[in-house]
């Protein structure tokens, strides 16, 4: 299985490198299907979904489609999916994300066409691969909530969860003093990446790619 796991896309040529040594095809003979679903339920400005999927886009793949598995059913979206190359997957909320990839089927299926094809997880959409997706702590991370989360199992995909957005302005408690304290309380082992950082999954083989900050926690 081929992913890679960014906090806030292709943004700058390592990562690009990564994502096209995955591909191992040009970008203009490739296809593309974005799914955006995971900002449905976030508030505000959504402008940086344009700029997660304009990081994809402009590199010119041969098709680019966008489905929000949400909205249609899926003898709509399951074709285009089969007939893509990279399937990218936005941020926003990650327990609103999982719950559809589940409602919608898509997470049955996805095993499969992975077999084939390279996933790209942006924030929300790299968190929910984990074999366990650790919402207790993603919700006081991430959305300032001190209710108590129940953990959901993940997608499977990788024996570590990531943590995005390492030292962003816009999640204050994102920082590595923080996540040494989560550390603490938890065996499983996660990855903090900032945004100029992604953890590339080449089957068995896991490397990081930065020209930023990361830290592996457990």
């Amino acid at each position: 299985m081929k992913l890679l796991l960014t906090s806030a896309g292709l943004t700058n040529k390592s990562i690009t490198q990564a994502f096209s040594d995955l591909l191992e095809k040009p970008f203009k003979e490739s296809r593309v299907v974005f799914v955006p679903t995971a900002a449905n339920s976030e508030e505000g400005d959504k402008s940086w979904v344009e700029s997660e999927m304009n990081s994809l886009r402009n590199l010119g793949f041969k098709s680019f489609d966008v489905v929000d598995i949400s909205s249609v059913p899926v003898e709509t979206w399951k074709p285009i999916f089969e007939k893509a190359d990279v399937i990218g997957v936005g941020g926003g909320n990650d327990k609103y994300l999982l719950d559809w990839f589940n409602r919608s089927g898509l997470a049955a299926i996805l095993p499969q066409l992975l077999k084939t094809k390279v996933y790209m997880g942006i924030s929300a959409g790299s968190i929910i691969t984990a074999k366990r997706v650790s919402l207790s702590s993603l919700g006081i991370l991430y959305y300032e909530q001190t209710q108590k989360f129940k953990d959901e199992p993940g997608l499977g995909f990788v024996d570590f969860e990531i943590r995005p957005h390492l030292n962003s302005l816009g999640f204050p408690k994102v920082r590595l003093d923080y996540l040494e304290t989560l550390a603490a309380e938890s065996l499983t082992p996660f990855y903090a990446i900032d945004d100029a950082s992604a953890v590339k999954v080449d089957d068995d083989k896991i490397s990081v790619v930065s020209e930023g900050q990361w830290k592996k926690f457990n």
